[in-house]
C-alpha cells in the first residue's frame, strides 16, 4: 500500500467507522468485510494477547465457572474483541497497519491437570466458534472491517497441532494399545471434551474414536530432541492431533477457512509449527481438494491474492551457527523447492538481537545473523521480526530502554515485517500483564498513552519506515560489526538508486567507524534522516573513497546518500599505516603496536573501536611511533580485535591490524557440593514441579571452579544433570542460575536482599553485581535500586554461556568490563543459588504442581533448591 492510499484509508474510517475521540464507545463498523491483500513487506504488526489488552464488554467476563479471576495471572483477565476494536485510534496512531490477535476460538477454560487457564486462546475445543469471554462472532467481524475502513488488516493466531489437555496417558501408556493409561478429565471446565467434530472422537476406550485415529494416543514430550516425540506426543499434556490422518488435515483446513470467509481475515500465524511436519503446510495452503480446498485458494475467492501465513518455530541458533535457521527454512520451503509457508517468525534474528542489545554482546554476532538470513531464506521480507512477545521475557526485563530503542531501530530497518508486542511502547517489563486497569498485572491503572516517549519512538520509527520504501523493501549489506564486545554495528540498506546508512553504538563509550566503504566516491554527502537522540551530522565520504566518522556512546542514525553530486574535497594524502601484528595468538600481558604517521604528529590508537579509551601517541620527527596495548583483560581466544591509528584533525584513519589473545587463566578456588541436597534450605523438603519435562537432578549444584585471569571470571558450574527439554537458547533449561557477587574490599556498601527470591544473603555477605541465567535469559544487574521485588540496575555485559552436556558442566565467562573493569578479584565472594524460571521465578505452594514447586512451609520460605557459598574468590588483596 502506498503512503497515498494509507490516507485515502483513513479518510474512508472517517465515514465508515464510528468510533468516538479517544477511542471510547462505538457503534458497529461499516466497512468492508473483504478487502485484497497488501504488500506485506511494508506492513507493521501490532499483536496482542485479546484478553489482556482492553475490556469493550465487561457482561461477558465471568462466565460463573471459576474461570475469571484478574488477581491471577493464569486466569481470564476481561480483555476481548470490542477492546480491540476501541483501542483502533491508539494502535493505527502507533503507525501499525495490521492488528494480531491470539485464537479467538472457544477454548478450554479452565485445566485440571495444571490449574491454569485458557485465557490465551491456544487451547481449543471448537476452531469454529468464537469463545464467549471475547465476544461473538459479529463482533469479530465489526473489529475485522473496522480495520478494513482504515486501509488496515486483520491477523488471527491459529493452532494446528493440538486442542486442548481433555486426556493424558499415565506410568502404564503402551503404544500399543492406545486404552491403557488413558486418563481422561471429565472435570475439565467448561467441556469434558472439544465439541467440534471430529475432534470430539478422543477416547480410544470406544472402538469408532480409536478406529478414527484424530489423535496420537500419546503422553507428554519429556525430550524435544526426539523427533518423533516432537511431531505425537503431548505439548505440556496439549492433545495432540493426528496430523497425518486426511480427514485431519480437511478438518483443519475447513475450520480455518471458515474465519477468511465469515469474518474476513487476512492472514494466519500458525502456532507450534514445529510439531507438525512441514509438509502440513503445502497440503494446509495448497490442497487441491474440491470439498475443502488449501487455505490460499479460499482467500483468493475473498479477493485475497497474497493471504499471508507465517509459522512460529521457537528455537534460537547459538552464535555464528544457522541450525535453527535452517531448521526454520524447512517450513517455508521444501526440498524440491515446492511452496509451504509464505513467512515464518525470524527467531534466530531475535534471540542474536536481544543477546546484543540487552546483554552486551558482541554486535559481530548480529551482522554474522543479518547475512545469514538473506543468504538462507528466500523471501526474508516476509518473515516477522520481533524483539519480545507472548512466550519469551519482555526485553526491559533483562535489558535497558537504551537498548530497546536500538532494536526497534534495528528491526524498523532491515528485511521482515516489524512486530510490536502490545506494552512494548509503555515499557512494560512484565510478559502478559493487562493494559487496561481492571486486568491482571495492569497496577491498576490503563496504559494507553500516547504521549508516553516509548510510544512517541515507535511511531517516528515507523514514520521512517513508511516514507523510505527502501526500509522495508531493500538489501541490507553489512559494513562494520564489533567483534570484541559492545560496539558498532552499521549496514546499508540498498534498492536500486536508493541507499540509506544505519549505525548503532551499543556501547557506553564513543567508537571510530573507520574506512566504511560505501560503494560511493569521494565527495558523496550523506544527509541525516533518523537520530536517537538529538541530531545526526551529516557525514562526506572521504578522499580514499570511505567514511571515517565517529559515533556517540549508545547512538543510533540513519542516512540518505545523496543523489547529488558531490564535494569536491582538496587532496589530504593519508600518511597513517600500522606495521603488520604478530600472527597467532598473544599470550604476553603487553602487545607492542608500530606505525608511521606525518612528523610529530599526535594520534590515537583506537582498539576495538573505542574511542573513549583511545591512548594518545605522538610520531617523532621521522614520523615513527610506537605503543603499547594491554592484552590482560582479553578472555576469549576466538575473538578477533582491531587495532586502528586515527588522526582527529584530519578526520582520516589507517588501515586495521588485527590479533588475537590466549588468555592465562588462574584456578583461584574449587568448591564442591554434596550430591542429592537439591531440596531447598536448610531443614526444608522441596519438591520438583510434577510436570515429565522436570528430570531431576537439574537443579543440584555439585561444585564451582572459580579462575580469574585479571578482572575477568571465569565460572565452571557442576550440576546433577543437564536438561535441554525445550532447545534452549542457552544449552540448559528447568534451572535458572542466580549469582551474587561481592566486589574485593567492599563489605561495607552493596545490598544483602535477593531480589523476588524471598531472602537475604547469609553471613553478612552484600552483593555489587547479580546475574540470572537460565534457558532464555541472561541477565546481569548492579546492586543500585534493588529491593525484594526490584532486581537492581541493569549493566552489563551479562557471561558468554558454554554448555556440556556430558560433563554436566555450564561455563560462565564474565570479561572485566562486566565488574566495572576491576584489575583483580582477589578477595571476590560468591553465593551462587538454583531455581527455574519462566517470566518470573517460578512459585512454591505446600503441594507441587506440574509447573510448581513444592514444600512450602510458610508463604515467605525462600526460591532456592541449591546453593554454595558464600566463598571466596582467591585470597584477598593485600593492603
Amino acid at each position: 500500500m502506498t503512503f497515498r492510499s494509507l490516507l485515502k484509508g483513513l479518510s474512508l474510517a472517517a465515514l465508515t467507522c464510528a468510533t468516538l475521540a479517544g477511542g471510547g464507545a462505538m457503534a458497529q463498523a461499516t466497512g468492508p468485510l473483504h478487502v485484497p491483500s497488501p504488500d506485506w513487506r511494508d506492513q507493521v504488526i501490532y499483536f496482542v494477547m485479546t484478553d489482556r489488552f482492553e475490556d469493550g464488554d465487561p457482561s461477558n467476563n465471568d462466565q460463573g465457572k471459576g474461570e475469571f479471576d484478574p488477581t491471577q495471572r493464569g486466569r481470564f483477565s476481561g480483555g476481548d474483541l470490542k477492546g480491540v476494536e476501541k483501542r483502533l485510534d491508539y494502535i493505527q496512531g502507533l503507525g501499525a497497519t495490521s492488528v494480531w490477535v491470539t485464537p479467538p476460538v472457544e477454548n478450554q477454560w479452565l485445566d485440571p491437570a495444571t490449574g491454569y487457564g485458557g485465557y490465551h486462546g491456544y487451547w481449543a475445543s471448537n476452531l469454529k466458534a468464537i469463545d464467549r469471554h471475547l465476544g461473538s462472532l459479529q463482533d469479530y467481524q465489526s473489529l475485522s472491517r473496522a480495520l478494513h475502513g482504515r486501509g488496515m488488516y486483520l491477523i488471527q493466531d491459529i493452532v494446528l497441532n493440538h486442542t486442548g489437555n481433555f486426556f493424558n496417558y499415565g506410568p502404564d501408556y503402551d503404544p500399543k494399545d492406545p486404552t491403557k493409561g488413558y486418563t481422561p478429565y471429565p472435570n475439565s471446565v467448561p467441556m469434558a471434551a472439544p465439541t467440534q467434530y471430529p475432534f470430539s472422537l478422543n477416547d480410544p476406550r470406544r472402538k469408532a474414536d480409536r478406529e478414527a485415529g484424530i489423535y496420537h494416543w500419546t503422553p507428554d514430550i519429556n525430550n524435544l530432541s526426539i523427533r518423533d516425540q516432537e511431531l505425537n506426543f503431548q505439548l505440556s499434556g496439549l492433545d495432540d492431533l493426528n496430523t497425518e490422518n486426511p480427514v485431519v488435515k480437511r478438518a483443519l483446513r475447513e475450520s480455518y477457512a471458515h474465519w477468511i470467509k465469515a469474518a474476513g481475515v487476512d492472514g494466519f500465524r500458525v502456532d507450534t509449527i514445529f510439531y507438525v511436519p512441514p509438509e502440513l503446510m503445502t497440503d494446509f495452503l495448497y490442497s487441491k481438494d474440491p470439498k475443502a480446498p488449501g487455505i490460499a485458494e479460499v482467500a483468493r475467492r475473498t479477493g485475497r491474492d497474497n493471504f499471508h501465513v507465517f509459522g512460529e518455530g521457537f528455537g534460537m541458533d547459538r552464535r555464528f551457527e544457522d541450525k535453527v535457521a535452517r531448521r526454520i527454512n524447512s517450513y517455508m520451503v521444501g526440498p524440491n523447492g515446492e511452496a509451504r509457508a509464505p513467512g515464518m517468525i525470524n527467531f534466530p534474528l531475535y534471540g542474536t538481537a536481544t543477546d546484543v542489545f540487552a546483554r552486551g554482546r558482541p554486535p559481530a554476532e548480529l551482522a554474522y545473523r543479518i547475512e545469514t538470513m538473506m543468504a538462507l531464506h528466500k523471501q526474508p521480507h516476509l518473515m516477522p521480526t520481533f524483539l519480545d512477545n507472548h512466550d519469551v521475557d519482555r526485553f526491559l526485563s533483562g535489558g535497558t530502554e537504551t537498548g530497546l530503542r536500538q532494536n526497534l531501530l534495528m528491526m524498523m530497518t532491515l528485511p521482515g515485517i516489524p512486530v510490536i508486542y502490545y506494552g512494548t511502547e509503555q515499557g512494560f517489563t512484565v510478559q502478559r500483564a493487562a493494559m487496561f486497569a481492571e486486568g491482571w498485572g495492569s497496577g491498576g491503572r490503563d496504559h494507553f498513552d500516547t504521549t508516553s516517549p516509548l510510544y512517541r519512538y515507535i511511531a517516528s520509527l515507523t514514520k521512517l519506515r513508511r516514507e523510505n520504501r527502501v526500509l522495508s523493501r531493500g538489501t541490507p549489506k553489512v559494513l562494520a560489526g564489533e567483534a570484541a564486545g559492545a560496539g558498532a554495528l552499521v549496514y546499508l540498506m540498498q534498492d536500486g538508486n536508493e541507499t540509506l546508512v544505519v549505525a548503532m553504538n551499543t556501547a557506553d563509550h564513543p567508537v571510530l567507524l573507520d574506512n566504511l566503504d560505501i560503494g560511493k566516491g569521494a565527495g558523496t554527502v550523506l544527509q541525516p534522516l533518523f537520530a536517537m537522540d538529538g541530531k545526526a551530522p551529516l557525514l562526506v565520504v572521504g578522499q580514499n573513497q570511505r567514511l571515517t566518522t565517529e559515533l556517540g556512546p549508545h547512538a543510533g542514525a540513519v542516512w540518505r546518500v545523496s543523489k547529488a553530486p558531490p564535494l569536491t574535497l582538496k587532496a589530504a594524502p593519508n600518511s597513517l599505516a600500522l606495521d603488520p601484528l604478530p600472527s597467532g595468538p598473544i599470550t604476553e600481558p603487553t602487545l607492542t603496536v608500530r606505525g608511521q604517521a606525518a612528523p610529530s604528529e599526535t594520534i590515537k590508537l583506537v582498539l576495538d573501536g573505542n574511542l573513549g579509551d583511545a591512548q594518545t601517541v605522538q610520531a617523532d620527527a621521522t614520523g615513527r611511533w610506537s605503543a603499547k596495548i594491554s592484552t590482560a583483560a582479553f578472555v576469549d581466544e576466538t575473538i578477533t580485535h582491531r587495532v586502528t591509528a586515527y588522526a582527529t584533525n584530519s578526520g582520516q584513519a589507517s588501515n586495521a591490524g588485527t590479533f588475537s589473545v590466549r588468555p592465562a587463566w588462574n584456578l583461584r578456588n574449587n568448591v564442591a557440593d554434596p550430591a542429592g541436597d537439591d531440596t531447598g534450605p536448610p531443614g526444608a523438603a522441596y519438591a520438583y514441579p510434577t510436570d515429565p519435562s522436570f528430570a531431576e537432578p537439574t537443579m543440584d549444584l555439585r561444585g564451582v571452579r572459580a579462575s580469574t585471569a585479571g578482572g575477568a571470571l571465569k565460572l565452571e558450574i557442576d550440576v546433577g544433570a543437564i536438561s535441554q527439554v525445550w532447545s534452549p537458547q542457552n544449552g540448559f533449561d528447568h534451572l535458572s542460575l542466580t549469582g551474587f557477587i561481592q566486589l574485593p574490599g567492599e563489605t561495607d556498601s552493596g545490598a544483602r536482599v535477593m531480589p523476588n527470591q524471598r531472602g537475604e544473603l547469609p553471613d553478612g555477605m552484600s552483593w555489587h553485581y547479580r546475574f540470572r541465567a537460565h534457558g532464555w535469559t541472561n541477565a546481569l544487574f548492579s546492586h543500585v535500586g534493588a529491593s525484594a521485588t526490584q532486581e537492581g540496575t541493569k549493566t552489563g555485559p551479562a557471561p558468554s554461556i558454554s554448555v556440556d552436556k556430558d560433563a554436566k558442566r555450564i561455563t560462565l565467562i564474565f570479561p572485566s568490563s562486566s565488574f566495572g573493569e576491576q584489575a583483580d578479584l582477589s578477595g571476590a565472594k560468591l553465593y551462587l543459588t538454583t531455581w527455574d524460571y519462566d517470566a518470573a521465578y517460578r512459585a512454591l505452594e505446600p503441594k507441587a504442581g506440574a509447573f510448581i514447586f513444592g514444600g512450602a512451609k510458610s508463604a515467605n520460605d525462600p526460591k532456592i533448591m541449591d546453593a554454595i557459598g558464600p566463598f571466596t574468590i582467591g585470597a584477598a588483596p593485600s593492603k
